[in-house]
């Protein structure tokens, strides 16, 4: 218990450094916040498709769909990999291996921190989009935003592990975002990012299941929005578990097996 305590009062006093420190460069959060703009271009370019075209979806349903994969967005967006991959190359993980807690906490905090400090600045780029565009605005149901949140709390964590395993490659290259970069691509494709699963081909949407990427954008954004979802909620968050202890595995072998690689090269 008392072991118990002493973690979250470290996580906590983490967690309100990163919060001060985002604070004090809220301008460039704000500009991180514009950047993932991506899913808000995307529905202008469905909608105009869907009213001069036959898809799954209406015009109006792309539109609420598109601007869910945006507020998830913000939700999930992680850059682990690169902050890990300058601590092994410019030597700064050798002093946080000398603090009494596992980096990946401190890593895991920031990104909370800033999920914290830019969820405001989203909100109010929700709110303007729709004064433009009123056609996306719709009224979510409880159940849906409930579950929704619950599913993008659990994308971010699988996001953030999935990213951190790979980060652990940085123990063997120096350039070990690459591999993050190729697994980017997949991910930009079958998450559901530039398009919803559902308008996918069938082979194409039945292979996807089987991955982690759906169930990392279009799996809570669908929620969000209230659209149907390939074999149920239930099935979801059981795929989102199952790749969470396959890549926490994966995470905890290399970890040990990367500590034993960085104490070979003398730190």
């Amino acid at each position: 218990m008392r072991y118990a305590v002493a973690v979250l009062r470290k996580l906590r006093a983490l967690l309100v450094a990163w919060y001060a420190y985002f604070l004090e460069y809220r301008a460039e959060v704000i500009l991180w916040s514009l950047s993932a703009m991506l899913p808000l271009i995307l529905m202008g370019v469905w909608t105009q498709a869907a009213e001069g075209g036959s898809f799954a979806l209406s015009a109006q349903e792309f539109a609420r769909y598109f601007l869910c994969v945006f507020l998830v967005r913000q939700l999930t967006i992680i850059w682990v990999i690169w902050e890990f991959q300058d601590d092994v190359v410019l030597g700064r993980l050798s002093f946080k291996l000398l603090k009494p807690i596992d980096p990946v906490w401190d890593h895991l905090m920031q990104h909370v921190a800033e999920r914290l400090t830019r969820l405001p600045f989203g909100l109010i780029i929700v709110a303007v989009f729709l004064v433009i565009y009123p056609g996306a605005r719709f009224v979510p149901e409880i159940e849906g935003v409930v579950l929704g949140l619950v599913a993008s709390v659990a994308a971010f964590l699988l996001r953030f592990l999935m990213q951190y395993t790979f980060a652990m490659l940085c123990f063997w290259t120096e350039r070990g975002a690459a591999v993050e970069e190729l697994w980017f691509v997949a991910y930009l494709f079958l998450s559901g990012l530039i398009a919803p699963l559902s308008i996918f081909p069938e082979a194409v949407r039945n292979f996807a299941l089987f991955t982690p990427f759906p169930y990392l954008v279009y799996f809570p954004a669908a929620l969000f929005a209230g659209l149907p979802l390939p074999g149920g909620v239930g099935q979801g968050f059981m795929v989102l578990g199952l790749w969470f202890a396959i890549f926490w595995a994966i995470n905890r072998w290399l970890w040990r097996k990367g500590l034993k690689q960085f104490s070979g090269m003398g730190a």
